[in-house]
């Protein structure tokens, strides 16, 4: 089934977005952004702060760190630090909205971890590339701070264990932590490790629509063309959905770098309309040589761990597991 003969769907309207002639898109909803919160007082679960890593881009970080932090020896323990690409949807939410903030607060919390959390800028605004190169920039970042005794961020600096590093990213957010992991191959991270990268629901496509594509067209959370719509906003002008930012297939003539990844998880559920997808990029891993960890639960749908807390928790001791 071609992309061309499906229904008629106006998915702008289905994301709120209005096209400007300019190319840019207005946001026609409203949610109120999250400030951070530095203080640690007793009684909070977390502190979080911003620091703006990029002054002509603008792209910036938010922190997270547990307040009740763990002694070693009458010494603070160090903790993993977890680099965090939130979902968007490539063009929808910025890294301060309230379920990101919301959602790192809670993995800063119950899994005692620093989070670094990217807020990357959006497209169609910014097209891919850009997302991976505020990936890669907010990760030398954090080498900086490891690197830098007198002048480093003090939360990075004073309490995070750099050899226990891992990459960590939702839906697009996934997509991007995959690139990211791709291009700290190609750099000295030292003193910094990446101890292995997780991938919840991965952000795929492909020509050639899927049967979970098919099956789920009209998806109230995912549905198809809102997916095509994302995928238009985003990807560089001019290429199709086979290009690599969009099926993982066509890493295959990279499979030797691919296989130099450390150890991986990948969760997904059947109901998700990417489900096929999300597959497909496991056994791109697997065909490389990687480590993989992938877990699929038949039940459950894109976004779920949002509205189900049970679901949350068990996303929550699934990260656990994987960095203990």
């Amino acid at each position: 089934m071609s992309r061309d003969s499906v229904p008629a769907f106006d998915a702008y309207k289905h994301l709120n977005l209005s096209i400007n002639p300019d190319g840019s898109c207005t946001r026609n909803f409203e949610y109120p952004m999250v400030d951070p919160d530095p203080d640690p007082s007793p009684g909070k679960l977390t502190a979080s702060k911003d620091i703006t890593i990029n002054l002509e881009t603008g792209v910036t970080v938010r922190i997270f760190r547990p307040t009740n932090l763990p002694s070693n020896d009458n010494a603070v323990a160090r903790l993993p630090i977890l680099i965090h690409l939130h979902g968007s949807g490539w063009v929808l939410y910025p890294a301060n909205s309230p379920a990101n903030n919301r959602g790192c607060s809670q993995m800063a919390s119950e899994l005692t971890v620093i989070i670094v959390s990217v807020n990357y800028r959006l497209a169609p605004e910014h097209r891919l590339p850009t997302q991976y190169d505020d990936a890669l920039e907010a990760l030398l970042w954090v080498k900086r701070q490891a690197v830098d005794a007198n002048n480093g961020e003090a939360w990075i600096r004073d309490y995070a264990d750099f050899s226990r590093c891992y990459i960590f990213g939702s839906s697009n957010g996934a997509n991007i932590a995959f690139q990211l992991a791709l291009k700290s191959l190609d750099h000295d991270l030292t003193p910094l490790k990446i101890d292995g990268c997780m991938f919840y629901q991965p952000f795929y496509g492909g020509k050639t629509r899927t049967k979970a594509e098919l099956k789920n067209f009209a998806d109230p959370v995912m549905p198809v063309p809102a997916i095509d719509a994302m995928w238009e906003l985003s990807l560089p002008k001019g290429v199709d959905r086979d290009h690599r930012y969009c099926n993982p297939v066509g890493y295959l003539p990279q499979k030797e770098k691919v296989g130099r990844l450390g150890r991986c998880l990948v969760i997904g559920y059947g109901g998700d309309t990417l489900v096929d997808h999300q597959q497909n990029f496991v056994n791109m891993l697997v065909t490389a040589g990687v480590r993989v960890e992938a877990k699929f639960d038949d039940a459950g749908f894109h976004g779920i761990e949002l509205v189900d807390p049970r679901r949350a928790v068990a996303l929550l001791n699934m990260i656990r597991e994987f960095i203990s």
